[in-house]
Parts: structure tokens; sequence; C-alpha cells
């Protein structure tokens, strides 16, 4: 397990750690943003559940192979308290090839605030079905 040089004072400063380290395919950045504890679980779209850091690593070595990943996160819902923050939102994926084609991917990222700041301790994400999600606004008055 790598030591983390740094800490990020917020889930969202960790999330975006973890967009940027995706995008380049930089691994040893990436699996500093994960939590020590091995139960940390990351499940990619149209694949199976990872468990724990060396699942997890091979997965994303594997993905990195190809180069970095860019993805645009929009459509933010954070829930959190004082030690857990979720991240529901949707990830924009352009995939420069033939077809030239835009991915949506619907992801949870669950944060944990650790002794050494927020860490990762689960990405799930699945392809959204259809079109783009649309974003959504809140009602003040409830049904």
């Amino acid at each position: 397990m790598p030591h983390v040089k740094f800490m990020h004072g917020s889930a969202e400063e960790t999330e975006t750690a973890f967009y940027d380290a995706m995008s380049r395919a930089d691994i040893e950045a990436m699996m500093a943003l994960w939590a020590d504890d091995d139960e940390i679980v990351c499940i990619h779209p149209n694949a199976t559940r990872l468990h724990g850091h060396a699942a997890i690593r091979a997965a994303f070595e594997s993905l990195f192979e190809r180069g970095g990943v860019h993805i645009r996160a929009r459509q933010l819902h954070v829930t959190h308290n004082m030690s857990t923050s979720i991240h529901n939102l949707v990830e924009e994926l352009h995939q420069a090839s033939e077809s030239d084609r835009e991915m949506h991917i619907l992801a949870t990222n669950i944060y944990m605030k650790t002794p050494r700041g927020w860490r990762i301790v689960l990405h799930h994400a699945s392809v959204a079905p259809g079109a783009a999600p649309e974003e959504t606004t809140s009602s003040a008055t409830l049904h």
C-alpha cells in the first residue's frame, strides 16, 4: 500500500483527485486515494465486484494500459455527515474512436474521513440506460 503524501480536506477534493488520476492513468495517485481498509469495493460498468486493494489495483492497471480515461462528472448529489460522504453523479465519458461516441455512466462514490483525510471506500459505476440522464431540479413541495 503506497503511503499518502497529502491529505484531502474534503471529500470533494478527493473526488477531484480521483478523476484527475484517472485522466492521467496514474495508478499510484489513484491507489493513494483509497482507504487503507481492505474492505474497499469497486464495481466498473458491466464488470464483477472488486474487493480489496490488489483486485482494484489490477483492474485500474488494466484500464490504464489504454491511456487515461477522460470523464466529466456532472449532476452531483451529495449526502454527508461528519465521517462519511456519499456522492451520486453522472460521468460523461467521451470515447474518440470510429463511432466517436459519448457514454453516460451512473456512479456512486463513497468517502470516509480517516486520520489521513477523506478516502474512497466504494466506487460503483454502471452504464446509464437509454439517452443521457436529464438534469433534475428539486421541488420544495412534497407530494
